[in-house]
């Protein structure tokens, strides 16, 4: 993924977003510009050292886990002399598998949060409804669910 550098000042190189696949591995080269969103809702900067990468928990993951694991929001800002270059690995479930939460990860203490749902199915319910919140509406169990 290249980020170009903008033409004055800063600039949104990617709006703010989860990841709606299960898992992502990002590199970079030594442009920073990864912004994460705290639970508060504050935007913070992640610096990335040189020769690292960044794993990112996806919707998928996220539904898989029963809320254990957080898909966070994240958006690319850019600024500087420099073209930011990224090089993202995205997992994503087999073709026609069923995203379900382990039995083992259902008890009293936590309770099912996501129904099981095949992920082209989210994936073509969130480019027909692109909101923040489409995990939650499309396989959330609760009132806001629409399924």
């Amino acid at each position: 993924m290249k980020y170009n550098v903008p033409p004055s000042g800063a600039a949104v190189g990617l709006v703010p977003h989860t990841d709606k696949n299960a898992l992502t591995i990002l590199c970079q080269n030594d442009v920073q510009g990864l912004e994460i969103m705290s639970k508060d809702g504050a935007w913070t900067h992640v610096v990335v050292p040189p020769g690292c990468f960044l794993v990112v928990v996806g919707d998928i993951l996220k539904a898989w886990s029963n809320g254990r694991m957080h898909a966070v929001k994240h958006k690319v800002t850019i600024s500087g002399t420099k073209d930011r270059y990224s090089c993202g690995l995205f997992t994503l479930p087999k073709e026609g598998a069923l995203v379900e939460v382990p039995k083992e990860l259902v008890d009293s203490s936590h309770p099912i949060l996501y129904k099981p749902f095949s992920y082209a199915d989210y994936v073509a319910y969130f480019m027909s409804n692109v909101r923040d919140d489409a995990l939650e509406m499309y396989a959330g169990v609760g009132p806001s669910s629409e399924i």
